[in-house]
């Protein structure tokens, strides 16, 4: 059995099927007990995960091998190709000098130690620059009499490189941790988030690291920053809490999710904290959002649990919960339990539904929605405005309720109230949503409901709690198309709602991003099949409209209109708070602001780039790529440099290459292959940045795609790309056609194809002449393929053209022997003569040509005439 495990492994080995010899290897390691035998399978299996590229575990499997015999080269040989992959170059350097002092004339082993020594040094070098830019931050955050936002910009370059393992080790090795202890008593929030930011990056997935900075630091220290006034420090030092706990447990998972004993305690808290009215009951003391924390942790809690049977316990308890107070004699607990039935009405709503309908529970809400007392009114009132957001209510409301808002909205006096009856009026005037055909109201009441709102909005005397209501009053008035018409216009109502971005007030950023949505028209909208709408007409079924003012004519002066009032900052504020829910409406948001190309230069300025990128690094799977695509869309159209500044610009690079799948549009793949060709004609740093992140075999697949634009850009940036070494060593190698697919697409008739596969071919012989003797082995046409792009009346095809025949002439005497025979000669001989609008650089170039071909003694020089030896004179 051991033997066939063995041999059938080999066999599947030669024969490519890497994870079938795996298995194989593993089947038959179980069942032998000699050690030599072992070391071998281990080698085996090494050579496996590295083709498997599971370099982590070829490292171990080849370290298991040498235990047992450390002379084995081969599985010496496999640990230090495991280690170059790791990028632990210096142990992997000491694994292959170890084999090629074994065995000198091994061509592999020399190979692979030129080609570590070249990367060491060259990774020194990143190392010593990254260094002196630490340094140079490090001195700047110091440094009390410089700029303010020069500081900060330091600071923020620091998050971007404590994210990636080398810049994490630097700023540990470089006494960072000293540094940021410094930062943390600043009076500045924003170094103060960066400071944690950066400690973030430090200790995430890091044991040994998070150990010395717990010792560091110390617990007093951590805790003092958790306590501090501004919630988004003391959220940003829980957010660090957090990730050093799991750095230290190495991913120990206790499940305990879904455990009646786990859940009972927390949730009963939970339901006291939601059922606290402050003005009231004593309780636990609450800030303006605790309420809808309540909301957000309860709906966690439900959405995670796994079966009906633990979801019914859950909607029980809740129900227990409610009917203890609701029962209970005197106004006080009523009013509890009716703040309890709100909270879980924002929360899970199908657990909300289930209170409201106990019981009394309705009846209760309306009459005390009656009540002289505000506070009592409040709380009422507030219950029936999210009881009329869910579906299953609203109708009933409609009915019952209408009247009653109206009533408390007319003869209120008290704002409050008044505001908060308008906000019911508004969901309520909202339930057909964009569906124009299904307006809950007459004509033009969504319109002066809308009014109300924007004139509260811009009240200032009022407390912010009312002014919030109000905005989220034009979240649901925004579903109509005219209501959006009227806020884009109202310069002074969108500057206050921007305004209030600035709060940590949650609820207001819920109902902002919610009006920003509707305005922008960046919901998705299904568009039904054309012949389904004709049957359902025919079976006078109802069939959505769409408002004439939706069209994309209106919506995109909309979007100038937003602009204009400074809308990309606002949204900056709101992807500051890092909660999931913002973030969908801003990706959403910033997505449809970039769709113009005109826009984009707008919201660089308004540091959109800033924004988007966490938006694209830190998201759901469908938002990453519209932020990424977002990203795209203004690296193609504004300077990089500028959109991204300092350290930025490296982080945009992963959410590119992500667009670079299947699973993305072909416009998608087009616009991030057009957005790396910028980034990779910027610098060596950002190409070694594209290359690290695997962009190179996919930008590859893309020259293949049949898609004439989509083959265009990826050929274009692997132009730009093969300025780096690493690129040029892919096309040195042999065994492939990448060079061949070059000198076809060089021939090819879309131009702007030809343009890019040439001017990678000019480079590429430039920089490794070796390649230039093997142009003539790619094709039987290669010939005809060099004097089209010669011919060529584009200017910039000829140029190509005759930098490709200078390259290889310099290369070898026979290849230009070989050009000087064909009709070339003649081609360069008239280009050398300029005119025509010939540019000066093809007639410089064409007359290096024939230089050469006179040094090597091919053709003579004669009364400014070039002659090929032998010919009649």
């Amino acid at each position: 059995n051991k033997a066939k495990s063995t041999e059938k492994g080999n066999t599947l080995f030669k024969a490519g099927d890497m994870q079938g010899a795996v298995c194989c290897y593993t089947k038959a390691l179980k069942l032998t007990d000699n050690q030599a035998e072992s070391a071998v399978l281990y080698r085996n299996r090494s050579a496996c995960y590295l083709k498997l590229e599971e370099y982590n575990k070829a490292e171990t499997d080849a370290s298991q091998a040498l235990d047992v015999d450390p002379g084995d080269m081969k599985a010496r040989f496999r640990r230090a190709q495991a280690f170059q992959k790791l990028g632990r170059l210096d142990q992997a350097f000491l694994d292959v000098q170890k084999c090629a002092q074994m065995e000198p004339k091994n061509k592999a082993f020399q190979d692979l130690l030129r080609q570590l020594g070249a990367q060491i040094q060259q990774k020194s070098a990143q190392l010593s620059s990254t260094d002196a830019r630490v340094q140079q931050m490090f001195s700047l955050l110091l440094d009390a009499s410089a700029n303010d936002s020069d500081r900060q910009k330091a600071a923020q370059n620091l998050v971007v490189l404590s994210r990636e393992e080398a810049g994490a080790e630097q700023i540990f090795r470089n006494d960072g941790v000293k540094l940021i202890q410094k930062l943390l008593p600043s009076k500045q929030e924003e170094v103060v988030l960066s400071a944690l930011r950066t400690l973030v990056g430090l200790c995430t997935g890091h044991q040994s690291r998070t150990m010395a900075i717990v010792n560091e630091l110390g617990m007093e220290q951590l805790c003092a920053v958790m306590g501090s006034g501004a919630s988004t420090v003391s959220l940003a030092a829980c957010h660090l809490l957090q990730v050093m706990f799991e750095a230290l447990t190495e991913g120990m998972k206790r499940e305990i999710r879904g455990k009646d004993e786990a859940i009972l305690p927390g949730l009963k808290k939970i339901l006291e904290v939601a059922g606290t009215v402050p003005e009231l009951s004593e309780g636990p003391h609450l800030t303006d959002n605790s309420h809808m924390s309540c909301s957000v942790l309860l709906s966690k809690l439900y959405d995670d649990l796994k079966s009906d049977k633990e979801r019914e316990n859950f909607n029980k308890l809740c129900e227990e919960y409610v009917q203890q107070h609701f029962s209970q004699p005197g106004l006080g607990a009523k009013l509890r339990a009716i703040q309890t039935v709100s909270v879980l009405l924002q929360g899970p709503s199908d657990v909300g539904n289930r209170t409201l309908e106990m019981s009394g529970m309705m009846d209760a809400v309306i009459s005390l929605c009656a009540s002289e007392d505000v506070i009592h009114q409040q709380v009422a009132v507030e219950a029936l405005i999210h009881a009329a957001g869910k579906a299953k209510r609203a109708s009933f409301i409609t009915a019952n309720g209408v009247s009653l808002l109206k009533d408390l909205y007319k003869k209120s006096e008290n704002d409050r109230i008044r505001v908060r009856a308008l906000v019911g009026l508004c969901k309520l005037g909202s339930a057909g949503g964009t569906d124009f055909s299904m307006k809950q109201f007459a004509e033009g009441s969504t319109l002066k409901l809308a009014k109300q709102c924007r004139k509260w909005l811009c009240n200032e005397s009022l407390p912010p709690t009312s002014r919030r209501w109000s905005v989220e009053g034009l979240a649901y008035l925004t579903f109509d198309a005219d209501v959006k018409e009227d806020f884009v216009e109202d310069k002074n109502a969108l500057l206050a709602m921007f305004e209030l971005t600035k709060s940590e007030d949650k609820t207001v950023l819920f109902a902002v991003g919610s009006t920003l949505v509707n305005c922008t028209n960046s919901y998705e909208v299904e568009k039904p099949d054309p012949q389904l709408v004709e049957l359902a007409k025919y079976a006078k079924q109802h069939v959505p409209e769409e408002h004439p003012k939706d069209a994309p004519s209106y919506v995109e002066k909309r979007l100038v209109k937003l602009l204009e009032a400074g809308v990309v900052s606002a949204l900056g504020c709101m992807v500051k708070q890092e909660s999931p829910a913002l973030t969908e409406a801003c990706r959403e948001v910033f997505l449809a602001l970039v769709q113009r190309q005109e826009d984009r230069g707008t919201v660089v300025a308004q540091g959109g780039g800033k924004a988007l990128i966490p938006l694209a690094l830190d998201n759901t799977d469908v938002g990453k790529i519209k932020a990424a695509q977002a990203l795209a869309k203004i690296t193609i159209t504004s300077n990089p440099e500028i959109a991204f500044p300092g350290e930025r610009i490296y982080e945009v690079v992963r959410p590119l290459v992500s667009l670079l799948s299947l699973e993305c549009s072909l416009l998608q793949n087009f616009e991030a292959l057009m957005a790396l060709t910028n980034l990779a004609g910027i610098s060596d740093r950002l190409r070694q940045k594209i290359i690290k992140e695997k962009a190179v075999p996919k930008i590859e697949g893309y020259m293949f795609e049949e898609h004439d634009l989509v083959r265009a850009s990826a050929t274009e940036c692997m132009c730009n790309l093969v300025l780096s070494t690493e690129v040029q060593k892919l096309y040195v190698a042999t065994g492939n056609d990448r060079l061949k697919l070059l000198v076809l697409y060089s021939g090819e008739e879309d131009e702007r194809l030809r343009k890019a596969a040439a001017g990678t071919l000019a480079m590429l012989t430039a920089e490794q002449p070796e390649l230039c003797a093997r142009i003539p082995t790619t094709t039987t046409h290669w010939l005809e393929i060099i004097q089209a792009l010669l011919l060529s009346e584009i200017s910039d095809l000829c140029h190509r053209g005759v930098v490709i025949i200078q390259n290889m002439m310099q290369a070898e005497k026979s290849l230009a022997e070989t050009l000087m025979e064909s009709e070339a000669l003649e081609i360069l001989s008239v280009l050398a003569k300029g005119g025509e609008g010939k540019p000066v650089p093809i007639t410089k170039i064409a007359q290096n040509c024939l230089d050469k071909a006179v040094e090597y003694g091919i053709i003579r020089s004669s009364e400014g005439k070039e002659k090929c030896k032998g010919t009649e004179p």
